[in-house]
């Protein structure tokens, strides 16, 4: 492998095969807060966008509740314009009818952020990958899987290139393409809700929407918060843990999300080739975002370690640990600025 990365190679001895609920991958240390802060912590917890989402806030009781439901509200809202499960949304729209006019605001930054992520990336992160992931859905349920043909021809259809955002319009410049914003629009909300407590006076708490978080201000010891990556051998313990503040951190797993169990087929597909991306276990991300976390940790994902290191080491304020098949830990340049010494 390329030395000019400048990584760090570690290696875990009899690493099994994590959970579906290992995908969130992450736990924090909530230690209870220190003699001078008198504020109080309040968690709860949601589920939403097909995931759990949590909230933990430190601060007074006085409108924490309905803070935190604005919160959930703000995530619902954004889920119910970007959701592929419902013919009315506009993505819905956008895909049953090729265009959409009037498009929300939110709708049209995450369309532009994906370009932006699938030009960086030299498509291989590409919203408009629909068509083949439904392709290999249908054939997987049939018992069957599809021919190479059948991918050559649906890869037509996915093409970034061929989205086109004027004014509050979106269309397609090919007919019979979708698009489905999962792996942008999780970190896009998280965002949003943390925006939302921050309007309403709270500095300090997070995030998490099944694996992906942001963490602002400090935890209820004053400390950064603390993020721990979890051991699949023994979910008490961290195979690293982070130390995190007005930061986020985001994974794309291979665990057991596969659509064939016995061919151990992953549920990321490559969008440049047609084919399940199978050169990671896992790809976690620490960004200054939720969504640029999101995205760039599928990004990082498809492209493999190489590939996928050099892309974050050209990325200011951006740092990742990758997990091979081969049981392998590797990490970006600037990964150990956020060790914890605990």
């Amino acid at each position: 492998m390329d030395n000019d990365h400048n990584r760090t190679i570690i290696y875990l001895f009899a690493l099994i095969v994590m959970t579906v609920a290992l995908f969130t991958i992450f736990f924090h240390f909530s230690v209870g807060p220190d003699n001078e802060r008198s504020n109080d912590l309040i968690a709860e917890s949601q589920q939403l966008m097909g995931t759990i989402v949590t909230i933990e806030i430190i601060g007074p009781k006085t409108n924490a509740e309905t803070t935190i439901n604005s919160v959930f509200k703000e995530i619902d809202r954004i889920e119910k314009l970007m959701t592929t499960f419902d013919s009315n949304s506009e993505i819905g729209i956008l895909n049953a009818e090729g265009q959409v006019y009037n498009v929300s605001d939110d709708l049209i930054y995450v369309i532009e952020q994906s370009i932006h992520y699938s030009n960086i990336s030299d498509g291989a992160f590409d919203v408009t990958i629909k068509p083949i992931l439904d392709l290999w859905k249908t054939k997987i349920i049939a018992g069957e899987y599809p021919t190479g043909q059948e991918i050559n021809e649906t890869l037509t259809l996915v093409n970034y290139s061929n989205i086109t955002v004027e004014n509050k319009t979106i269309y397609f410049n090919t007919e019979g393409m979708s698009i489905t914003v999962d792996g942008i629009a999780k970190g896009y909300a998280v965002d949003q809700a943390v925006k939302v407590l921050k309007n309403n006076g709270y500095a300090n708490g997070f995030v998490n929407a099944g694996g992906d978080g942001m963490y602002f201000g400090t935890g209820p010891d004053g400390s950064d918060w603390k993020v721990g990556l979890q051991n699949p051998e023994n979910k008490s313990q961290s195979i690293v843990v982070m130390e995190i503040s007005d930061m986020a951190v985001a994974t794309s797993g291979n665990y057991e999300r596969y659509f064939n169990e016995s061919a151990r087929l992953s549920h990321i597909s490559d969008p440049r080739t047609g084919y399940s991306s199978q050169s990671l276990l896992s790809a976690t991300i620490i960004a200054g975002s939720a969504m640029e976390a999101d995205t760039l940790a599928t990004t990082v994902f498809v492209l493999g370690p190489d590939k996928g290191l050099e892309l974050i080491e050209n990325i200011q304020n951006t740092e990742c640990i990758l997990i091979t098949p081969n049981n392998e830990i590797l990490t970006s340049s600037g990964f150990d600025t956020y060790l914890s010494n605990i």
